[in-house]
């Protein structure tokens, strides 16, 4: 399917082109006089430190490159693009899983991937792209907080009727993980090696068994304008749920230092057809079920403070008997990343991690220096049905450089996860994550 997709794509491109060509004077005049290339160097050192002494710590350093180049525009505004990324420990990784993050780049010592390989033609209010490509949506995104981003082999359409109105139509077919080669028929609720993946950092509840993914149909709208900013998106991830999800906020420029916000969002969830979840008996903390069936609600308050903000935000997950999960959140591609857009999600996990429930997160950030430093701080305390009640304090340093360095970002991310139950984090003790993170943006 991915190799069709591509063809398919890369032969529309053409083909409209050749029909094109003609009104055009020199039309490969912009083909490569007008292309670009640009990347990213990435070293990150990873450490998950537990309490327990019935878990060894796991460790992992990984150097990457990514790198992307896209053509310049022509016959009107047609352009190919791609991106090649490459991962390696240096040797650095150990011969025993258990003591290696594997989140961070697999269990193997390299690993390398075309994630971007696409056709697409732009104006000014049209985008249309067919191919391996990154998407930038609330429930399928890059999950980019690994030396390599998840990418998708998708075909997508983008309208701006007038600025800050945007529309979205996209069909995904397959995708590939962080820790992925290539694209495969699966998400994250599969087993790690499935169809001979290697998905890493998953939550792997499915059985080997489970037929293959098919994809997703999305569509959704976003606004900004005037202090506002909206989005509305569905979500068909096809024989896993069907997802709604809304989201909104206003800002109140006061014109001094302190500029309140209020958002909200709102998710529910149904089964759809031929439930894969329900279909094999897959338990989700523990439960299965005969539908899927989910209802999120949350909201975030604060304001700006001087170079700075502060915020308090809720989520609350409401619990559904009879449902996979007692009513969990289905995200084929964020679980157990905590990448999704839920308010109190943090960096370990969030309540799409942890099940029905509540939570609540106070977060403080402010910048230093004309913003090249940034220091963050957030505690986050969850109530949780199924995986009983536990709270995580985050600490986030970060450095730009700039003049002859501009490009290059120092950053130390670290959170110690306690409580819970059920070995929410390790032997029920305490868990402490540390991800020293070093790019450079060329």
């Amino acid at each position: 399917m991915s190799g069709k997709l591509l063809a398919v794509a890369v032969a529309i491109g053409l083909c409209t082109y050749g029909l094109q060509a003609h009104a055009d004077d020199d039309p490969y005049s912009d083909f490569l006089s007008q292309g670009h290339v640009d990347g990213e160097l990435r070293a990150y050192d990873f450490s998950r430190l537990y309490d327990t002494n019935k878990t060894p710590d796991a460790h992992a350093f990984s150097l990457a490159a990514l790198i992307n180049a896209q053509t310049g525009a022509f016959g009107g505004g047609f352009s190919f693009g791609g991106s090649f990324v490459t991962a390696n420990s240096l040797g650095t990784q150990s011969d025993t899983v258990a003591k290696i993050d594997v989140s961070l780049m697999g269990p193997h010592q390299s690993i390398g991937a075309f994630s971007q390989l696409f056709a697409q033609f732009q104006r000014d209010w049209v985008l249309v792209r067919g191919g391996f490509q990154y998407l930038n949506t609330p429930w399928m995104g890059g999950n980019d907080s690994r030396v390599i981003p998840s990418s998708y082999n998708a075909f997508l359409t983008k309208f701006t009727p007038v600025e800050g109105w945007d529309i979205y139509g996209i069909r995904s077919f397959d995708w590939k993980s962080r820790t992925s080669t290539g694209m495969y028929n699966d998400n994250l609720y599969y087993p790690s090696t499935y169809d001979g993946d290697q998905m890493y950092g998953n939550n792997g509840s499915l059985p080997g068994t489970a037929r293959s993914a098919t994809g997703t149909w999305t569509g959704g709208t976003t606004y900004t304008g005037h202090g506002f900013k909206a989005q509305a998106w569905y979500y068909d991830f096809m024989h896993f749920a069907r997802m709604g999800y809304l989201e909104g906020s206003y800002t109140l420029t006061t014109g001094t230092p302190f500029n309140p916000f209020l958002d909200l969002q709102y998710v529910t969830e149904t089964t759809g057809s031929d439930n894969v979840l329900v279909d094999t008996d897959t338990k989700l903390f523990g439960l299965p079920g005969t539908k899927i069936s989910n209802d999120t609600w949350g909201a975030d308050l604060g304001t700006s403070i001087f170079d700075g903000r502060i915020d308090v935000a809720y989520n609350d997950m409401k619990y559904k008997a009879g449902a996979v999960g007692g009513g969990a959140l289905i995200s084929p591609y964020t679980t157990n990343y905590a990448t999704d857009p839920l308010f109190t999600t943090s960096m370990i996990r969030g309540l799409v991690e942890q099940g029905p429930g509540h939570a609540w997160k106070a977060k403080a950030l402010y910048n230093f220096f004309n913003k090249k430093l940034q220091l963050v701080a957030a505690y986050a305390k969850y109530n949780t049905d199924l995986r009983g009640n536990s709270h995580d304090i985050y600490g986030d340093i970060i450095y730009n450089f700039d003049g002859a360095l501009k490009g290059l970002q120092l950053r130390d991310r670290w959170e110690r996860s306690t409580g819970g139950i059920d070995n929410l984090n390790p032997g029920n003790e305490s868990f402490t994550y540390n991800r020293v993170m070093i790019s450079y943006k060329f």
